[in-house]
């Protein structure tokens, strides 16, 4: 999609007016929008947030049409108010078959000029969003949105403008970059394939890609991770990606680290058909990572920022590990393994002992699809956290504000520790039926080595199965806006 900003007006086919609360009063209202303020007298439009109402009218070339969107309250407008009512009326634009859209700027006296204009970009082309690339014919009259312009900005906001374009843009690719590598079936993304799109990326954007084959891997003594990836024909990668923004501090660097699993059979504690057919999605957190590590470089912030992914497929074969089994882990603990279908953590606990013991790092995020007992509580809405430093997160909710993606901190009381005891090894990978999303963070949590440190379990947010305002069906890119945010915030 093409995205621009103009100054005066726009003569456009296909024309979106957002409108106030009480901005169609007969007393206050300019003559511009007497045709909005008939049809609120009619009742055919309210002001109210998210109501909309598309108008016609005959011209010498065909039709021109006037979508006017209700912003609800002036006063309660946000930047995620914003996207989501711009993804409304670019879905509107759609159903008209029109492949051009023209929308006047939103003002808001609570949201920065800079702020608006990025979220009207990202609800826009995120809405236009569809992972098609494997239809050989597509018989779907809606089209899909070409261009896309904010008009009406004045003289003195211009140059805001464009700058906000840019980062939006930066973002979006992030996203986007994320969701394709989700939507990808497993057997066009394997660890292989995922570590040659990193390197790709990388280049384009400008940061470092190593990939370490399984050889090394073992040379790392990642025990862990090397026990899930062993029922799988498909070789174990780890991809470690750097980004160095602030070379002025060495020694603070921001450790990223996103779960990899190309594909989840649950190995022997096996998923049932209908839990496998989404299971290429289980690298969300990966690509979470290396979508942020992409708007990261290109905004070139001014970080130090180390991201691993530990990437494998957990799969079923005379070699693959088995219920019952007790293995080590790089930092030298060991785990008794009640349930194979748990193993994101045993790859994210070498991939963390891996960031801190050799990048250094000086804080730490884990990002993954990590259990089903997140979408239990929170549903699709919220992505759970658990974390040892209240600072720290902090931070998050500031950059999950920004991005719109939403979080919420789950306790972290020692009483859930005792749950991953294991009266014959250090650790066990599950803490039984209660509490599972915790117990799972906090099984991690015990390789971070009182580094801050922030668990984001994605499971419930990364995928979705239907059409939910600018997030499309399939992988939502989940993370990888909320991660850029939270290294602005930490640069």
């Amino acid at each position: 999609m093409k995205l621009t900003v103009i100054q005066g007006k726009t003569n456009a086919v296909v024309k979106v007016i957002p409108i106030y609360e009480g901005s169609l009063d007969k007393k206050t209202s300019c003559g511009g929008l007497s045709t909005a303020i008939k049809l609120k007298n009619s009742g055919k439009f309210k002001e109210s947030y998210g109501d909309i109402y598309t108008l016609a009218k005959e011209a010498e070339e065909g039709f021109v049409y006037r979508i006017f969107l209700g912003l609800g309250k002036k006063e309660e407008l946000t930047p995620e108010k914003i996207r989501r009512a711009t993804s409304k009326a670019v879905k509107e634009a759609m159903k008209l078959n029109e492949t051009s859209v023209h929308m006047k700027v939103i003002d808001s006296p609570n949201v920065c000029f800079y702020d608006v204009i990025k979220a009207m970009f990202e609800g826009a082309v995120l809405t236009n969003y569809k992972f098609d690339k494997y239809k050989t014919s597509n018989n779907e009259t809606k089209k899909f949105i070409e261009y896309f312009e904010i008009f009406k900005i004045n003289e003195d906001n211009f140059k805001i403008a464009e700058n906000a374009l840019k980062e939006a843009q930066d973002i979006i690719e992030g996203n986007i970059i994320a969701r394709d590598l989700v939507n990808e079936p497993a057997n066009v993304i394997y660890p292989e394939t995922l570590a040659e799109k990193a390197k790709e990326i990388g280049v384009k954007a400008g940061f470092d890609v190593k990939v370490f084959n399984k050889e090394e891997i073992e040379k790392l003594n990642m025990k862990a991770y090397l026990e899930v990836a062993k029922g799988s024909d498909k070789e174990p990668k780890l991809i470690v990606m750097k980004y160095e923004g602030n070379k002025e501090d060495v020694q603070n660097i921001l450790g990223l680290v996103g779960k990899g699993l190309t594909y989840d059979s649950g190995g022997y504690s096996i998923k049932p058909t209908d839990g496998m057919k989404t299971m290429k999605s289980d690298m969300g957190g990966a690509a979470a990572v290396i979508g942020a590590m992409y708007t990261i470089a290109k905004q070139k912030l001014k970080i130090n920022v180390t991201a691993v992914v530990a990437s494998c497929e957990n799969m079923i074969s005379g070699g693959a590990y088995k219920p019952g089994d007790i293995i080590g882990s790089m930092a030298g603990k060991t785990i008794e393994v009640l349930n194979t279908d748990a193993e994101g953590r045993l790859t994210l606990v070498d991939a963390v002992n891996y960031i801190i013991e050799k990048e250094k790092v000086s804080k730490v995020v884990d990002m993954a699809t990590l259990t089903g007992a997140v979408l239990v509580a929170l549903g699709t809405t919220a992505s759970g956290v658990v974390t040892n430093n209240k600072d720290f997160y902090t931070k998050l909710e500031i950059a999950s504000n920004n991005s719109g993606e939403k979080v919420w901190q789950l306790p972290a009381f020692d009483e859930y520790k005792e749950l991953i005891k294991s009266d014959i090894a250090d650790l066990k990978n599950i803490g039984g039926k209660c509490a599972g999303t915790i117990t799972a963070g906090l099984f991690i949590g015990e390789f971070v080595q009182e580094k801050p440190w922030l668990h984001i379990d994605i499971a419930g947010t990364s995928w979705v199965d239907s059409d939910k305002h600018y997030r499309t069906k399939g992988g939502t890119g989940e993370g990888a806006r909320l991660l850029y945010h939270l290294a602005k915030e930490e640069q």
